[in-house]
């Protein structure tokens, strides 16, 4: 006699059972129901959705600075106006100084994270599997954090002098202790279930934390990367005003430069710069990597 899936309590790929009541395709139907209420939405208006608030901020801030300039706050070649810096821009994005500038520091920007990457992962991985080293370094990530980076810089310069090898030791000690602190943090905050379902299944070690420990702890740990992102973009902003190497072009030089001469449209116009890849990085890698983990979670609507 052929037996009935619906009553008949049958085994499932993740190691649960059926309970007689919905089966694996029902359950895959619903949380297709669930995500699919997004992807319901025309691209352009998801696009739209996205950009108008970042849109009015902006036109907020454009208002108020206009604003400063009509009740002459400062002189106007102290503090030029909008349309006199988008010039001074648009006429910087035709030349090739701007973008070997930028493309120098990006350069070291990338570099920089990913060896803090690196370094704070594994940091991170070592204070959350042993009580000694937790005891022995917890705090002292903390403390790292709270460190400006503009007071690593004395130290960087003695140990290194004026080299990129000493933009990159600041940078990877503002950006490493937040990567850290998000790995520590995902992994004490995640269900002490999983470890055990892991351990059942024959998890052993290094395969539980790469199937089990470590999925589960990624929402905390990608929150860490943009935290460890931030410290690490502005250390080297800091890094490159005071560690000037000649003959090499970057955002750093272009600001100091522009405050020595008193060129104030060149100082906003590269303000600006900074902003605007401040804020391609952050839409364009780390929330789309935050909202795809968060969709992975079923939590699509939290952001």
């Amino acid at each position: 006699m052929p037996t009935d899936i619906h009553s008949d309590p049958s085994p499932r790929a993740d190691g649960l059972v059926n309970d007689g009541l919905v089966n694996d395709a029902e359950l895959a139907g619903l949380d297709h129901l669930e995500l699919g209420e997004e992807s319901a939405v025309p691209w352009g208006a998801r696009l739209w959705g996205q950009t108008w608030p970042k849109l009015a901020a902006i036109a907020l801030v454009i208002g108020a600075w206009q604003g400063a300039v009509w009740a002459e706050w400062k002189k106007i070649y102290v503090l030029p106006s909008p349309l006199m810096v988008w010039d001074r821009l648009y006429a910087d994005i035709g030349t090739a100084k701007l973008w070997s500038a930028v493309g120098t520091t990006m350069e070291r920007a990338v570099i920089g994270f990913l060896i803090a990457l690196a370094i704070g992962a594994l940091v991170g991985l070592a204070v959350s599997a042993s009580k000694y080293v937790r005891t022995a370094i917890g705090s002292m990530i903390s403390g790292l954090q709270t460190m400006p980076s503009i007071a690593w810089f004395p130290l960087a310069i003695l140990l290194f002098g004026r080299d990129d090898s000493a933009i990159y030791f600041v940078v990877v000690l503002g950006a490493a202790p937040s990567i850290a602190s998000g790995v520590i943090s995902g992994i004490d905050g995640m269900p002490p279930l999983l470890r055990r379902v892991g351990r059942s299944m024959g998890a052993k070690s290094v395969a539980l934390y790469r199937d089990f420990v470590v999925p589960a702890a990624m929402p905390s740990v990608v929150s860490g990367l943009k935290q460890g992102w931030a410290f690490a973009w502005r250390s080297l902003m800091a890094g490159e005003l005071l560690v000037i190497i000649p003959g090499k072009q970057t955002i750093g030089t272009r600001l100091s430069f522009a405050r020595e001469l008193s060129d104030a449209e060149g100082l906003i116009a590269t303000m600006v710069v900074i902003l605007v890849i401040g804020i391609l990085i952050d839409s364009l890698v780390f929330s789309r990597l935050e909202r795809r983990v968060l969709r992975n979670r079923g939590l699509a609507g939290a952001k």
